[in-house]
């Protein structure tokens, strides 16, 4: 074909401005489309659907048979036309029946057409109709065609909307919305309670014109409103309230990236191209970036396209003259606020005195919004379905993340019970932070250091907010995670110094960096041969910083020199054998020599230390701890890996138990041989953070723990209220005859002996 998608779109919209003008009825207005778009496309089939009280009707067609229109239905997810409004995808098949969603309709004469094409007519985000073509020939469509295609099917859900020829929800369910009480779930993101009215951040833009009269004119908009968008993040880069150099920095850095992304700006100059009105080629763009990221199975790169539809949304805004987001218009009260996503940039213009939390539709632990709202304090329940229908402006809400539930209009009751809930958890914590300054010790004087797990820069305020020993966990991999570009080493250096200043005289433990597996980088090219069925057990963390040791050269570096006059401590993760800890340390050593061969100061001691989560190692404990200064066992892994169960996988999460006499007579096993060779062995994970299974830990010989800090408070006040003697006794009576999981016994016990487990 020798048009240009551009140009084939704009002879399309040009011919669809003079059927859109004329008085003629909606069905008339439809027929004269399909023989518009088959005939600039040369295709003998056109054809569109459209969606009904749920159900995709054929309303136009030229090609198939007439008699078909309006008599051929399919349910959503039924067929090609009903996978592609479900899915929200475009198809672009050579033989239709190859799809194995292919159905037949005998009454439309389809069977001689091989060749298909579809793409979704979408209106407010969702499905409304499907626009397809067919040929008899066996051909895939040119990607020009399928873009002429997606603009035009842009044009038509204006068309079909002024006709009123869909459901007024724009596809959605016609069911009203629920006025009584509702629990909806979520996925837990920033912990946290809050009570407040329902906000929505972002009041629907509704585009009015979409085909431009002047294509000059529609660009010129766009770059007036590109300029003034990069004016508004210069300005927000340079008055973030986070300090300078921490992570919203670079947060803010690849925000910035994006704003200033010439291939985003050239896109949308090629939708204006095509005939599309400003606003109209700004949303085109963006549907096109929201069809990608059903196809990105990579959280991380999926939480970057979120960086750019935000962008996109406030590009629109701008470009509308429609400015008012929640932020921009002011919350009157005590607020939650509403959003299907949400940048950085947009959370940090909100007023927090009273903002109080964030329910998103979609999100996740990586998210730049999330790292943010960890900082700000803002408690954010992410994946939560359907808050379109189940929430309306105004409706009182109560959010508890930690239960992972979001309470909908709650009738007095509830609200009785949440505030009951929010009122003793502000005690609670009110009286750990009491402890702050209480020494870890058990009632018959035995000595528990419990360190905080860390990753931010915002998180060294927790050292000092909860007295804690010192950072028993610092994850390297968190400055890699919010950066757009791998961190250079004169950046990671500025950290890791940052870290060890903060906590002065108290001991600090860096892991080296573990990403791979779940946790990708977009900017490092990772196994070649595709994607990895079991990332967790993939190329990850040590084996995949040993494989590309020029970044582990480079961390190794910046916390040498960071460490300089100091004791700098280094932990490798997800060790399997000794020697993979003898090249990571020989690694280290060697660029310790390089640096003081020129001059740099040295740290006063490096020690070196092995993280146990694969249960390999435990096997060959004799020849690994010789070498290693200490010894850290990350539960979270290993106890996924002893039980064959992913802990991130809803319907396994109950299958197994960390009281479980597995699980603690391997740990007994390895802190008791750590313990014979004089090796220092700590537990880094959740497990060390609940006050039970803490409390059996310090019965098999533990007595340092890294935790978040939310639970240093509970564990001091637990350490503090325990005898340690009659525990451990007690311990090796349980699991010399165990009969089922301890939790039980372990809780009689901890009852009987006034163990404080609050």
């Amino acid at each position: 074909m020798a048009l240009t998608a551009a140009a084939s779109a704009r002879e399309i919209l040009t011919r669809l401005h003079d059927v859109m003008a004329k008085r003629l009825p909606a069905q008339a207005k439809l027929n004269a489309v399909v023989e518009i778009i088959g005939t600039v496309l040369n295709s003998e089939v056109c054809s569109i659907y459209l969606l009904r009280e749920g159900v995709l009707e054929l309303f136009a067609t030229r090609g198939l048979k007439q008699e078909a229109v309006h008599v051929t239905k399919l349910a959503l997810g039924e067929g090609l036309v009903g996978t592609i409004a479900a899915n929200v995808e475009t198809l672009n098949l050579d033989e239709a029946t190859s799809h194995p969603n292919f159905v037949h309709n005998p009454e439309t004469g389809e069977e001689r057409f091989h060749s298909f094409a579809g793409v979704p007519i979408i209106r407010r985000e969702r499905s409304v109709g499907v626009l397809s073509v067919q040929h008899t020939d066996q051909r895939r469509y040119a990607d020009v065609e399928i873009e002429a295609l997606q603009t035009v099917a842009m044009v038509l859900s204006e068309l079909i909307a002024n006709a009123e020829l869909i459901d007024p929800t724009g596809g959605a369910s016609t069911r009203p919305q629920p006025t009584t009480a509702t629990r909806a779930g979520g996925f837990k993101l920033v912990e946290g309670m809050a009570q407040g009215v329902a906000v929505f951040h972002q009041p629907r833009i509704t585009i009015e014109h979409t085909v431009a009269e002047d294509t000059e004119a529609e660009r010129h908009r766009v770059y007036a409103a590109f300029d003034k968008m990069r004016a508004q993040i210069e300005r927000m880069a340079s008055q973030a309230e986070f300090g300078v150099g921490g992570e919203h920095d670079e947060v803010l850095a690849t925000y910035k990236m994006f704003a200033y992304d010439e291939g985003w700006s050239r896109r949308i100059n090629e939708a204006i191209d095509s005939g599309l009105t400003a606003e109209a080629a700004i949303e085109r763009v963006q549907q096109r970036t929201r069809m990608r990221m059903r196809e990105i199975d990579d959280a991380l790169l999926r939480d970057r396209m979120h960086d750019l539809e935000d962008l996109s949304n406030r590009l629109l805004r701008i470009v509308s003259g429609q400015l008012g987001t929640a932020a921009q218009m002011g919350l009157r009260q005590d607020s939650i606020l509403i959003a299907r996503n949400l940048g950085p940039a947009e959370l940090l213009e909100y007023d927090r005195r009273r903002l109080k939390g964030v329910v998103l539709e979609e999100g996740s632990l990586t998210a730049h919004v999330t790292i943010v709202a960890r900082a700000m304090g803002v408690p954010v329940l992410g994946r939560v379905r359907d808050v379109r229908r189940l929430i309306a402006e105004g409706d009182m809400l109560l959010l508890d993340v930690g239960e992972e539930s979001l309470f909908i209009r709650p009738t007095s009751a509830m609200v009785e019970v949440f505030e009951a809930k929010l009122a003793l958890s502000q005690k609670r914590r009110a009286a750990f932070a009491q402890l702050r300054n209480e020494i870890p010790i058990t009632r018959d004087g035995h000595r528990v250091q419990v360190m905080v797990n860390a990753g931010l820069r915002d998180d060294l305020a927790a050292l000092d907010l909860t007295g804690a020993d010192g950072i028993g966990l610092f994850r390297t991999e968190f400055q890699f995670l919010v950066s757009a570009t791998l961190p250079q080493r004169e950046a990671q250096r500025r950290l890791y110094k940052d870290v060890l200043d903060a906590a002065g005289d108290r001991a600090v433990t860096f892991r080296t960096v573990d990403i791979g597996g779940d946790k990708a980088l977009p900017y490092l090219n990772h196994d070649e041969e595709g994607e990895e069925e079991n990332p967790a057990m993939g190329w990850r963390a040590l084996r995949l910083a040993l494989d590309r040791n020029g970044l582990m050269k480079a961390q190794a570096r910046a916390l040498i020199e960071a460490g300089a006059g100091r004791t700098l401590n280094v932990m490798f993760p997800m060790v399997s054998e000794p020697w993979e800890f003898d090249q990571a340390r020989a690694l280290f050593e060697t660029q310790r020599a390089w640096l003081a061969a020129r001059g740099r100061k040295m740290p006063s001691e490096i020690r070196y230390g092995a993280m146990l989560e694969v249960p390999a190692l435990a096997e060959v404990l004799d020849i690994l701890l010789p070498r290693v200064d200490f010894l850290s066992i990350g539960t979270n892994d290993l106890t996924q890996f002893l039980f064959a169960a992913d802990r991130a996988h809803p319907k396994l999460a109950l299958r197994y138990d960390w009281l479980s006499p597995s699980i603690l007579r391997f740990l007994k096993r390895v802190i008791d041989q750590a313990s014979a060779a004089g090796v220092p062995v700590a537990v880094c994970g959740e497990m060390g953070g609940r006050p039970l299974e803490a409390m059996a830990l310090i019965g098999l010989g533990i007595d340092r723990l890294s935790i978040t800090p939310a639970a240093v408070g509970p564990i001091k006040a637990m350490v503090r209220s325990l005898d340690r003697a009659p525990l451990v006794e007690a311990m090796a009576g349980l699991l010399a005859n165990p009969h089922g999981p301890l939790r039980d016994a372990l809780t009689e016990w901890a009852v009987r002996h006034s163990v404080e487990l609050a």
